[in-house]
């Protein structure tokens, strides 16, 4: 039960951190450039290495005294809250931006491995400390455990990912991404005063 639900939360923190960032659109252009299958192979692979990554960090800073960490872990939380909720109130443009920016850094378009090779270096370049490798170490790092909390960012990215390959221009005309990352920001802060109070209580 506890596997489950510590699976649950990362999955629910991750998923609509990411809807509205820089993953849904980087996977969105990528394709429309290179095969589908592809694309989705690449980008999944570098979430698996970014996840892995943000669980070993959690780990070993859960190694530390208890309060400090949870408290250090609360402040992530809440600074997610704070970048998210800034990222709502500068609108819709920012996605229009970002499109032309990942539009203009890929080459010709490629298939295959190198599609998948293209798709995985992209990803990973710009997710490196991106704000849901954060919330997972900081989920880990505030105790939950480690196996439960990766599967459950990992399929959170996988599924934002499909999303955009498959519904992706769907959901850029009908969905206002602005909501979306106020309600990530709800998330975050609810993680950040529940883990604020752990810390107080332990």
């Amino acid at each position: 039960m506890q596997f489950l639900a510590a699976l649950l939360v990362a999955f629910v923190a991750i998923v609509p951190v990411e809807l509205p960032d820089k993953t849904f659109v980087a996977t969105l252009v990528l394709s429309t450039r290179y095969p589908p299958r592809a694309v989705y192979a690449g980008v999944v692979a570098a979430f698996g290495v970014q996840c892995l990554v943000a669980v070993l960090a959690g780990t070993l800073i859960g190694r530390w005294p208890r309060q400090p960490v949870e408290l250090v872990a609360a402040a992530l939380f809440a600074v997610g809250a704070v970048i998210l909720l800034r990222g709502a109130r500068q609108g819709e443009p920012s996605e229009e931006q970002a499109r032309e920016e990942y539009a203009a850094r890929l080459a010709a378009p490629r298939a295959g491995f190198r599609a998948a090779t293209t798709s995985f270096l992209v990803l990973f370049t710009a997710e490196w400390g991106d704000l849901s490798q954060l919330l997972t170490a900081g989920l880990v790092a505030s105790g939950r455990p480690a196996l439960p909390t990766f599967l459950g960012s990992w399929l959170g990215l996988a599924v934002v990912s499909a999303l955009a390959i498959v519904l992706g221009r769907w959901l850029l005309k009908r969905v206002k991404l602005s909501l979306v990352r106020y309600l990530a920001a709800a998330v975050c802060l609810l993680l950040a005063v529940l883990t604020l109070v752990e810390a107080l209580t332990d």
